[in-house]
């Protein structure tokens, strides 16, 4: 790589730092000062376009064709599918919210989940629902509503509560064998999808059992009284079709078109719902979603032209020959290699099976040069993008929780338990290998 280039690609990466900057740094600051609402004070959105700015400004091609490539990004098949389940879910969660499903839903759980296991269960049951559905995104929409009413019933914090969701939702999708993280990670670095999924589970399930002991030690006893006439199961029914189409692989845009509609059907029936509401209830639902569905397509547009600018080519390949440089074979330093190089990657793609479409080629050059099996190179790419995904306040998750629960991102993040215990894990077992010989 040349000096010339090599520069470039440097530049490339401050539009990504000066959005980072903005938005974690005047979030911060308000909240110094004690201000409510912190980081809603500078929006997301708004953060964002002073990056964008910098980044068509730093390009060197024609300003109609760095509009374009910034318009092909934020059309990104990806990026319109998470924007699309974005507006379905806030539409599901409108209509189950006025037809009373969610006080129904949530009497439900509470009378049939033991107040100890509150936590614990919404945290299995999330994973299970992920794990079976492949997709951390489809299973937050669904869920995100439950967890939003029995949180709210039993007394227990929003942002734990988004937390248990989102460390359930990573489960799931980095151990699932039909998540799209997973296909990615197997194909490119040669794995068979057994193989990793076995794996997997060596570094999945100490982080799950610590998860549990954790959360049944943050036992917050029911503070609300919910009344017979909440329970009502017709009510309820239309959460446990979706859970049960997520549950049998059902594509996410059908369980939350089939939940809007059972939803109306439930509340007409059993709830004296008015039917010529229904424009306007998902309408509403559309606009809880406004934020994160203008954020999401500016992030898109902005990796894009961080992309063609060569800022991502120059991450890849500087971590790349930094690791080479460590050992000539060593197991430990090149499964770190290839953790940084995936970590990185996400953070500035914001999105966990692109940044592995990205990174793979170098991470599976790596993975050779020091020794590391196919597997493990897989599982190490999967593991740790899914562990950014569930950490970072711009990424669609946290959006998705953020904008259901009326919270900041950022709050919810310290209560992703499961991705730091995930990390944990795996930083651990990766350095076991340094007291072993290196794999031949």
């Amino acid at each position: 790589m040349s000096q010339t280039t090599s520069s470039r690609g440097r530049l490339a990466l401050l539009p990504l730092l000066v959005f980072l900057s903005l938005f974690l740094g005047v979030g911060f600051y308000y909240q110094a000062q004690g201000i409510d609402y912190a980081f809603y004070q500078l929006p997301a959105p708004v953060a964002v376009l002073p990056a964008i700015l910098l980044a068509v400004w730093l390009s060197r091609e024609s300003l109609n064709k760095t509009i374009s490539q910034f318009v092909e990004g934020a059309g990104n098949h990806n990026i319109i599918t998470m924007c699309l389940i974005y507006l379905l879910a806030g539409a599901f969660s409108s209509v189950a919210n006025v037809t009373g499903g969610v006080n129904s839903t949530v009497a439900l759980g509470l009378s049939v989940i033991p107040t100890d296991w509150l936590l614990p269960g919404l945290f299995l049951l999330a994973a299970f629902v992920a794990t079976a559905m492949g997709t951390s995104m489809g299973t937050l929409a669904a869920m995100a509503p439950i967890g939003l009413g029995l949180a709210q019933a039993s007394g227990i914090s929003l942002p734990l509560m988004a937390g248990v969701l989102m460390s359930g939702a990573i489960f799931g999708d980095n151990l699932s064998i039909i998540s799209d993280t997973t296909i990615a990670a197997t194909r490119t670095q040669g794995a068979r999808m057994q193989e990793k999924f076995i794996e997997n589970i060596r570094f999945a399930a100490p982080a799950a059992v610590m998860t549990l002991v954790l959360l049944l030690l943050l036992v917050n006893p029911v503070s609300a009284e919910v009344s017979a006439a909440e329970a009502n199961p017709w009510l309820a029914l239309p959460y446990l079709l979706i859970l049960l189409l997520a549950i049998s692989g059902v594509n996410v845009f059908v369980v939350l078109v089939l939940g809007i509609l059972a939803c109306l059907a439930m509340g007409v029936w059993q709830g004296g719902y008015a039917i010529g509401d229904i424009g306007k209830d998902v309408y509403a639902g559309f606009g809880q979603m406004q934020e994160i569905f203008i954020l999401s397509m500016l992030i898109g547009g902005l990796s894009e032209l961080m992309r063609r600018q060569g800022g991502l080519q120059f991450l890849v390949n500087g971590l790349t020959r930094f690791a080479k440089k460590l050992s000539s074979h060593d197991q430990a330093s090149h499964g770190f290699a290839i953790a940084a190089l995936i970590s990185v990657t996400n953070l500035c793609v914001a999105n966990n099976t692109v940044a592995i479409i990205v990174a793979c080629d170098a991470a599976k050059s790596l993975a050779e040069h020091g020794g590391v099996p196919p597997k493990r190179a897989a599982s190490l790419l999967d593991i740790f993008a899914c562990i950014i995904q569930g950490l970072l306040p711009y990424g669609a998750q946290a959006l998705l929780l953020g904008a259901s629960f009326a919270i900041s991102p950022i709050d919810l993040l310290p209560y992703v338990y499961y991705c730091f215990m995930l990390a944990g894990v795996a930083i651990a077992v990766v350095s076991w290998s340094l007291f072993k010989p290196a794999a031949r």
